[in-house]
């Protein structure tokens, strides 16, 4: 049987665990505009796809890494002027570098495949 546990222990716990809640909220990064958010389109292969077929509706981004995928529809959505369905996000690794007799690394990167309302689109070309 356990004894019961102290007022100002509880109290501390308590604190510690509300402390820890505000940090996870709290936001990542500075304060960033649209324009700081979307660095720029990917124009590859599969995006093309993805963005020419009716099914699919989807466009891909180069973002900033501190972007969460809200800030990411709200900059989509003021940027082009159209109304975004959903963000899906993926972190990518920087690749090792070799340069002569030195090992480097690229920098990491956030990309953001965004889906459109299938009235909207948007015009790169």
């Amino acid at each position: 049987m356990q004894a019961r546990p102290r007022p100002k222990r509880l109290l501390r716990k308590i604190a510690a665990r509300a402390r820890q809640k505000e940090e996870i909220l709290a936001p990542v990064g500075p304060e960033l505009r649209p324009h700081q958010i979307i660095l720029r389109p990917m124009i590859t292969e599969k995006g093309t796809h993805q963005s020419t077929h009716a099914h699919h509706n989807a466009y891909t981004f180069k973002v900033c890494r501190h972007a969460n995928k809200t800030q990411i529809k709200h900059a989509v959505e003021e940027l082009f002027g159209v109304r975004v369905e959903a963000v899906r996000t993926q972190q990518h690794m920087g690749k090792l570098r070799r340069y002569r007799f030195r090992i480097g690394r690229l920098t990491n990167w956030k990309k953001a495949i965004v889906k459109l309302h299938p009235e909207d689109k948007i015009e790169f070309f």
